[in-house]
């Protein structure tokens, strides 16, 4: 499968995205539907429009008996599953000293624990069909570069770092499991967070490339490393953020 929309790329490739009804995920899922995939989004919430050429189905991948029959029943629309993206993510901002043990366990829970039970579930039929199979979890930059508000969110992302290098391992040759480390990524679900649109501007200036990402960005790194240039990559990550952010003092400098 390579990163261009030509159908063929990806045309029957069976495809299970987490957290697949809005912002990133949604994004994910449309784009490897338009490419020709099969694709089942799940989310604990219906999205509010369907997407062309997406099944969804709700479930809480939190819980390890949801994760296993989000994965079944992929399979069974299927009859197979090449690949999994892990996106289902996120946490409020909120800081450490405040954070509640219920807040901290949620938190761990989304964008660790969950990812570990869907790719358990995946690699269990992946292993045991021709081909094998793609494991891709959405990172995050705050597991590098946390910054306030986000504690338990950044140790989580960071785990999740970790867990992909050692299932890449653990699961080599067949199955591959990757990760995309994202940047800051402008969604409409986000935009309130950094303000009005002379703040998301400012936002943009900071980042070598100018912009932030946007969920095709993501998308299209999702894309790249289902190509048939990418399979020697696993337990790798693919660190999707413009450059990164530039240094303060460049910022002041320049204004």
């Amino acid at each position: 499968m390579s990163p261009s929309s030509n159908a063929s790329d990806v045309d029957g490739r069976a495809v299970l995205v987490t957290g697949g009804s809005r912002g990133i995920g949604r994004t994910i899922a449309a784009r490897f539907a338009a490419a020709g995939a099969r694709v089942l989004a799940c989310s604990r919430r219906e999205p509010a429009v369907a997407v062309p050429g997406v099944e969804f189905l709700s479930g809480d991948v939190r819980e390890p008996d949801v994760a296993t029959s989000l994965v079944d029943e992929a399979v069974r629309r299927f009859g197979r599953l090449d690949v999994v993206v892990n996106n289902a993510g996120g946490g409020p901002s909120v800081p450490a000293a405040d954070a509640s043990p219920n807040l901290v366990t949620s938190v761990v829970r989304l964008n660790l624990l969950a990812p570990f039970f869907v790719a358990q579930a995946a690699n269990a039929v992946m292993r045991a069909q021709d081909g094998g199979g793609l494991i891709i979890n959405i990172g995050s930059v705050s597991a590098t570069d946390p910054v306030p508000g986000t504690a338990a969110y950044a140790a989580a992302k960071a785990g999740l770092s970790v867990l992909t290098r050692a299932l890449a391992v653990e699961w080599a040759p067949a199955v591959r499991v990757v990760e995309v480390m994202a940047g800051l990524v402008r969604t409409e679900e986000n935009g309130h967070h950094y303000g009005n649109e002379e703040t998301l501007s400012a936002v943009d200036a900071t980042v070598p490339l100018g912009r932030m990402a946007t969920p095709d960005d993501i998308a299209d790194a999702c894309l790249l490393l289902c190509s048939p240039l990418a399979t020697y990559l696993t337990g790798t990550t693919l660190r999707v953020d413009g450059g990164g952010q530039l240094p303060a003092f460049t910022t002041l400098t320049t204004r």
